[in-house]
């Protein structure tokens, strides 16, 4: 893969590759620079951001993808194919030192010194929205994520909640719901402190992602207390995850050592559920798990 940084030396494009759109490029440079800077402050959104920019960069080659390499991962645009040389451009705010990420190009055809030169300086147009983009991505991330474990929070769920009530009515596709609450978890953390209480919250949190489909989302609503939206109609789905919970958890040997053990209750979703009836049915199932000895997990129908 070939890598660029900074190009700013003139040079002769005589015998290279220059695609014929290239050429009628030249002409409306400034005005087309002019209109993707219109077109990217129009939005904060990575995604649409790295759209519109490709839109742009077909005008001076044919590309068969294009990818946003940062710390937070990969954006490409829409359909977006890895075929042929990848052309990698390290996009950085010079005058503050900062880098952002890599724009990684999938093009058939080789990449002319005058084309990367043209890509650069609509570089220089992308970066300064692509540094807000990433700044609200980011604080967005830290509005729907819990800090501590990575799994999102209370306020995702709350959204995230409402959006399949709404689906199961619209599309009829039922889903279960799981809360989940840490048995002995307060004797452990008074007697060996929260740093530790911490180190056992992030090793469950990562046991029950380990324990979910990718299809299934889990949440912490703060405290050691969990739940789990799971994209299924069918109560063996939950049984088989809740079972899959409680294997990794005895066979932990942090958890094990400290007889963590975990109380489940779900339920699945019903055509005239709202938000509060499907929790509480949960919770009901939760208080029955904990009545009936712990380690253990029940459901509400």
């Amino acid at each position: 893969m070939e890598n660029v940084h900074v190009l700013t030396h003139a040079s002769s494009t005589r015998g290279q590759y220059l695609p014929s759109k290239a050429n009628s490029y030249r002409s409306t440079n400034d005005e087309n620079i002019h209109s993707l800077v219109a077109q990217l402050q129009k939005t904060l959104e990575l995604a649409k951001l790295i759209n519109i920019f490709s839109l742009e960069a077909t005008k001076l080659l044919s590309i068969t993808g294009l990818q946003f390499h940062s710390s937070d991962g990969v954006v490409e645009m829409i359909g977006s194919k890895h075929l042929g040389q990848k052309v990698s451009f390290d996009l950085e705010i010079e005058n503050e030192n900062e880098r952002l990420g890599q724009l990684i190009y999938f093009t058939k055809k080789p990449m002319s010194i005058f084309i990367k030169e043209k890509l650069q300086r609509l570089h220089s147009v992308l970066v300064y929205p692509l540094r807000n983009a990433l700044m609200f991505y980011r604080v967005k991330k830290l509005a729907t994520k819990d800090i501590l474990t990575g799994l999102s929070n209370r306020s995702h769920f709350n959204d995230y909640l409402n959006k399949k009530i709404d689906r199961y009515r619209r599309h009829h596709r039922r889903f279960g719901f799981m809360l989940l609450d840490l048995d002995n978890f307060k004797q452990v953390n008074d007697t060996h402190g929260h740093l530790f209480g911490d180190q056992v919250l992030v090793q469950f949190s990562r046991l029950l992602q380990q324990s979910i489909r990718g299809i299934d989302t889990v949440f912490r609503f703060g405290g050691d207390e969990f739940a789990i939206l799971i994209d299924d109609n069918q109560e063996k789905a939950c049984n088989l995850i809740a079972n899959r919970i409680q294997a990794l958890m005895h066979e932990d040997a942090l958890l094990a050592k400290h007889k963590i053990t975990a109380s489940i209750g779900f339920t699945l979703a019903q055509v005239k559920d709202d938000n509060i009836s499907i929790f509480e049915r949960a919770d009901k199932a939760l208080y029955k798990a904990k009545n009936n000895g712990r380690d253990c997990f029940e459901i509400m129908k």
